[in-house]
């Protein structure tokens, strides 16, 4: 009997099986066809690329809170606010609905004092990150396109209220490529699902290889990353099988450069498999380590451990990690009582400021910008004078960054006296997303994809760079 008709089952057989017990990681999958597609014309959509100009920023961790962090309660100070609470004022617009109502002035729950040598302002709600204001950047004339959670969010992450576009981490991505191709290069670390869904992390028209990498916190973070084999070694021989079933299939069908491509995804999936388990081995960090992010040893999921991971990635070369702290339901939309804001904020304080200095003492803050925000904030008043919770409030809220080439210990921009709308040098979404891509080296008007005969881009056809957040 020849040697190839012993046993021999199909490759197709073969790669499934072995994909399905080790190796193609499911939140990987959609990496591995981009690879897959682009190099069908000859190019690794993940190879490392050079921006417009030098950046001051080489990688972002995006930190959303979902649901609608109340400005007038956290960043924003607003002693008018608490003076003239219980007394009414109107608008012309009231949950998205046109009209003429007549509000009562809600009181802020949360007290303000200054902090750093900056005196920036901060609620008793982040007393931990309110000590690390002398390296933040806060912007307290953020303005939106929509009051609903679904479009505000979508907005925030892709630039399109409407309809889903790339999110701005694939948009990195693509602009950037991979330090590191074991590891994805868009990662987001999220306990549930948030409002838009996947689409929050999708790469839509951009390459696959581009879309966010979704990792839950828990025993295990991502599925099937441990092997299967019973030992390293038995793993490496099925490899070696597969290397020769491969070249003996493609040596039939030369010229082939969809079923190279395949190929090679299955070695990269491999270089993913032996990283991501070390990523989120956290055995190794010190105590004070851990301490800084509020964790416990052995702990493997909370805010804190979802920060401590995010720096760990950050340091092993992927370009843009999100981490989001709740989902779609028990977050930050305090309709009914802004006490919930409370165990919401204990939950992120102690784990951001943990990463701001641990980003710091590492010297990595100087090339990683870090980025806090919300989708939209909430009003600073109710439809009755004892409603103790706000509605969302798209006209103005806060937002902050740190690191890499931001002009830290300032205040930029103001709203008006009651917190209802922008008082000074707006910041819309659009000019956001703008300001964190020059940061990155990019001209924004520059970094577009062609689809459907169209140039398109992150800021749509908005967005202006803010030069008074730059160092």
């Amino acid at each position: 009997m020849k040697p190839d008709t012993h046993f021999c089952p199909s490759r197709r057989g073969f790669l499934r099986s072995l994909a399905g017990g080790s190796m193609l990681l499911p939140g990987l999958l959609s990496q591995l066809l981009g690879n897959e597609a682009a190099s069908a014309v000859g190019a690794d959509p993940l190879a490392p690329r050079a921006p417009h100009f030098p950046p001051k920023a080489k990688r972002v961790i995006f930190l959303f809170m979902s649901g609608g962090v109340s400005h007038v309660d956290s960043w924003d100070p607003k002693p008018k606010l608490f003076a003239d609470a219980g007394k009414t004022t109107s608008v012309n617009e009231f949950q998205g609905r046109k009209g003429d109502y007549k509000m009562f002035l809600k009181r802020p729950q949360f007290e303000f004092k200054p902090h750093g040598k900056s005196g920036t302002e901060v609620s008793t709600l982040f007393p931990h990150m309110a000590g690390c204001v002398d390296d933040l950047c806060v912007i307290r004339s953020m303005k939106s396109d929509h009051t609903n959670h679904y479009e505000a969010t979508l907005g925030m992450h892709t630039g399109s209220f409407s309809f889903a576009r790339p999110s701005i981490g694939s948009w990195v991505s693509y602009g950037l490529g991979t330090e590191n191709h074991n590891l994805p290069s868009f990662v987001v670390i999220a306990p549930k699902s948030p409002y838009a869904g996947g689409q929050v992390w999708g790469s839509d028209f951009l390459p696959g290889a581009h879309q966010g990498t979704l990792v839950v916190p828990g025993a295990e973070p991502i599925a099937n990353v441990q092997r299967r084999a019973a030992s390293t070694r038995l793993q490496e021989l099925e490899l070696a099988e597969m290397a020769r079933m491969n070249r003996r299939h493609l040596a039939a069908r030369a010229g082939d450069p969809l079923l190279d491509a395949r190929i090679r995804s299955f070695e990269t999936a491999f270089g993913m498999q032996m990283e991501v388990p070390h990523v989120f081995d956290l055995s190794q960090e010190s105590d004070a380590t851990l301490g800084l992010y509020g964790l416990k040893r052995g702990q493997t999921s909370g805010f804190g451990w979802q920060c401590l991971v995010a720096r760990r990635l950050a340091e092993r070369g992927v370009r843009f990690v999100e981490l989001i702290d709740t989902g779609s339901s028990a977050n930050w939309d305090a309709h009914g009582n802004m006490q919930d804001h409370v165990p919401l904020a204990k939950n992120v304080d102690q784990p951001i400021a943990g990463l701001l200095r641990d980003l710091k003492q590492r010297g990595m803050l100087e090339d990683t910008l870090v980025v806090w925000t919300t989708e939209f904030g909430r009003t600073p008043f109710n439809n009755a004078a004892g409603a103790a919770g706000r509605e969302h409030h798209h006209w103005v809220f806060s937002s902050w960054l740190a690191g890499a080439g931001v002009n830290a210990g300032t205040v930029y921009g103001a709203s008006d006296d009651y917190g209802i709308n922008v008082g000074n040098d707006p910041v819309h979404v659009h000019d956001f997303h703008a300001t964190i891509l020059h940061l990155l080296g990019f001209d924004h008007e520059r970094l577009t994809y062609r689809h459907t005969g169209r140039d398109y881009r992150l800021t749509d056809v908005a967005g202006k760079v803010v030069r008074g957040l730059l160092a």
